[in-house]
């Protein structure tokens, strides 16, 4: 009961920012939608006229609908880049299946003696499908659509994964946050979104479908209906595009809390501070590997980074980094990107190793050389892109001789949750993750200095900086303000004590004296 009535609370409070990201999530998926639609009532049709090429395209259809959304946005991303577009030609991919299936199921299931009847009357060919085979295959076209539209919407869950908006911004952020409640009203709004939009159109299929004698009245009454609600709810998506400044700056934060809080900060100074406006694209999935290409792109003009990251992520740079490189890691991505390094933080966010209490205490594990005797006992779990790094698993594995029995992908915000409930013995951290204050988890010492320096910084394109030249000066205000107690005290603030990320940066920046009245 308190779990509900914390949900509803959610609800009240952040009203107008669940408004915004249900408006979004109807766009991505109505856009996605109409275009499916079109499409697949077209290829349907074409292969019920082309029976021999029916197989084949089904069949590709079929098999395009098994690949993983994800990895189906993977493979888009260095195409169409990341955000609204992306997600949408994935959409428009997998509602294809039941669109095409059905049109082909609905007007190849008819009877033939109906289409020889009317061949003998002298219809043409383009009479019998809009008069007779479209009509009659209706229904099931109408199933077809319904279904399509529920999973589209569903699924247009992923798409703040990949930077783009939607209520899945709602679940991947309550997930990154350790906020429980904040994923349930996320996932219960796509839902409601899903049964709203299945009875509007069942109400659409049933008018089309009527067969009794004053149907064709109400029939135009019920499309009339739907499409009032359908055309207000366009109204409501596209009503903000006017009067827009063209002043903005496009920020990007990683799927992390810090960034989160960062990112909101920027988003108050420089608008406090400036005419210009600030969209953020809120925990960018994948991190680094997806902001850097759209960075490159102009999608992003700025986003926390961190310096050892920007040296073996971006750069590729084999050798470890440590801050007396820092020149070096400035020129080389101006060099390669026209990108600058400006306004450090003052806090170095490198990577940690965490045990079980219960383990450490068992084993006597103090270091990471201790662990690496009873590895091959453990299971391990990190975030995905740890693996790949090259200052990740593999080097980490070999620097101190690990073995684990298992390995674990988990999300950003899942791994301590893991560790406390048994999946997992031995997570890698943040040095500012908030929760590192659980007692419940031992940090080990790095006795042989294997991870880099991290410090944050801004990274931004020059050419940001030449149109914008006031924009240095904001970001310089949080030059070397925050420490690294100070910011895993900002991130226990949102993943403990459940504040929004904007309010504990608004709270900091007071703290600070930044914040106007």
């Amino acid at each position: 009961m308190d779990f509900i009535m914390d949900v509803l609370t959610l609800f009240h409070d952040r009203a107008d920012f669940f408004l915004n990201l249900v408006f979004q999530h109807l766009q991505i998926s109505l856009i996605a939608i109409l275009i499916a639609t079109i499409l697949g009532l077209l290829l349907g049709i074409w292969i019920s006229e082309h029976q021999k090429s029916s197989n084949i395209v089904i069949g590709i259809v079929n098999f395009i609908y098994t690949i993983p959304s994800i990895s189906l946005l993977g493979f888009l991303i260095p195409f169409s880049g990341i955000g609204n577009t992306t997600v949408i030609i994935a959409l428009v991919v997998y509602a294809l299946l039941p669109m095409v299936r059905n049109t082909h199921t609905g007007i190849t299931n008819i009877n033939p003696a109906i289409i020889e009847a009317a061949k003998g009357m002298g219809s043409t060919k383009m009479q019998i499908l809009w008069k007779i085979k479209l009509p009659l295959a209706l229904p099931t076209i109408m199933s077809g659509f319904r279904n399509m539209v529920v999973m589209t919407i569903a699924l247009t869950g992923i798409a703040s994964f990949i930077g783009a908006g939607g209520l899945g911004v709602a679940i991947y952020r309550g997930i990154t946050t350790n906020n429980a409640v904040m994923t349930f009203a996320g996932s219960l709004l796509i839902a409601l979104l899903a049964f709203f939009m299945d009875f509007i159109f069942g109400r659409l299929e049933k008018a089309l479908t009527a067969r009794r004698p004053n149907a064709k009245r109400k029939m135009f009454v019920e499309i009339a209906s739907a499409a009032v609600v359908i055309l207000l709810v366009f109204a409501m998506l596209f009503s903000n595009i006017f009067g827009k400044t063209d002043k903005v700056i496009h920020l990007a934060t990683k799927p992390m809390t810090e960034q989160m809080i960062i990112g909101e900060a920027l988003k108050i100074l420089i608008e406090q501070e400036s005419d210009l406006t600030v969209e953020i694209t809120e925990g960018v999935g994948g991190g680094t590997s997806n902001i850097q290409p759209a960075m490159e792109k102009g999608e992003f003009d700025i986003y926390p980074e961190y310096t050892g990251t920007g040296w073996n992520a971006v750069l590729k740079e084999k050798s470890i980094y440590h801050e007396s490189m820092f020149k070096e890691l400035q020129d080389k991505y101006k060099e390669a990107y026209d990108f600058s390094w400006v306004s450090g933080y003052g806090f170095n966010n490198t990577y940690g190793i965490a045990v079980a209490k219960e383990i450490a205490q068992a084993y006597n594990i103090k270091t990471y050389s201790d662990l690496a005797k009873y590895t091959p006992q453990l299971t391990f779990g990190a975030e995905y892109d740890f693996y790949e790094r090259e200052d990740g698993y593999e080097a980490l594995q070999s620097a101190y001789d690990f073995n684990f029995k298992e390995t674990v992908d988990l999300d950003i915000g899942l791994k301590y949750q893991s560790i406390q409930q048994g999946d997992v013995d031995v997570i890698v951290v943040f040095t500012t993750d908030g929760q590192l204050n659980d007692d419940r988890i031992v940090v080990l010492e790095d006795d042989k200095n294997f991870f880099p320096s991290y410090m944050a910084y801004n990274v931004v394109r020059n050419e940001t900086l030449t149109k914008y030249p006031e924009l240095k000066e904001i970001l310089d205000k949080l030059e070397n303000k925050i420490s690294d107690s100070t910011m895993a005290r900002l991130n226990y603030e949102v993943e403990v004590n459940k504040k929004e990320p904007k309010q504990v940066a608004k709270e900091f920046l007071d703290e600070l004296g930044l914040l106007k009245e």
